[in-house]
């Protein structure tokens, strides 16, 4: 997608300065970040989530993440504190899932001093509106079902479905995946279920 800054539109988005945090937030292509801000959000990244992937069937691999992270198509928005140390970040994507334009979500990721105070859920909302404007159809994203902190935050406090592509609705590995597909659809997305029934591409991509 031929975008220049998805968040340009939305200057009032670009600071977050509530329960004692101030800090500034960019959109950026991963090819306009330096390498030592992709080298901290990798670092983050693995120390939040290594534990986490080793408990479910894809293991962590140092260098799969650091490619999919540094894929020619990663945007990413990141947080400064003071506009010069960066303590959050998301990892994301204009995708197309089941033939339908999409947001897709592959991480947020935040230092634990910044922790809940509202500035994960602020992130996911510019995703929001980001997916609003560039008028794709839903926000999606993959969290592990037993990321029981992550999983209550998308599904209750930020109102995400169980996608009809996750494994536990289309049938392929349900009870044995160790991960759902969450999505919450834009004003552009069919409120209907998609005619493929969840089947498309298989459930372990």
């Amino acid at each position: 997608m031929g975008l220049g800054d998805p968040l340009e539109a939305f200057p009032v988005f670009k600071k977050y300065d509530r329960n004692g945090l101030n800090v500034s937030i960019e959109c950026k292509r991963v090819s306009g970040l330096e390498p030592a801000t992709v080298d901290w959000a990798f670092d983050l990244t693995k120390t939040n989530m290594q534990t986490m992937y080793e408990q479910s069937e894809w293991g962590w691999k140092d260098r799969e993440k650091r490619e999919e992270m540094t894929d020619d198509r990663a945007w990413y928005l990141i947080a400064w504190e003071n506009s010069s140390v960066p303590v959050a970040f998301s990892h994301f994507r204009f995708d197309v899932e089941c033939g339908d334009e999409v947001l897709y979500c592959y991480e947020v990721q935040l230092e634990s001093k910044v922790r809940r105070k509202g500035l994960g859920k602020f992130l996911i909302q510019i995703l929001q509106l980001m997916a609003n404007s560039t008028q794709m159809k839903k926000v999606m994203l993959t969290v592990f079902k037993h990321n029981h902190g992550a999983y209550q935050f998308f599904r209750e406090a930020l109102q995400f479905e169980i996608d009809d592509s996750s494994p536990s609705m289309s049938g392929c590995c349900g009870e044995d995946c160790s991960y759902e597909i969450l999505s919450r659809r834009t004003k552009f997305g069919d409120s209907q279920h998609s005619h493929s029934g969840g089947h498309c591409g298989g459930c372990c991509h």
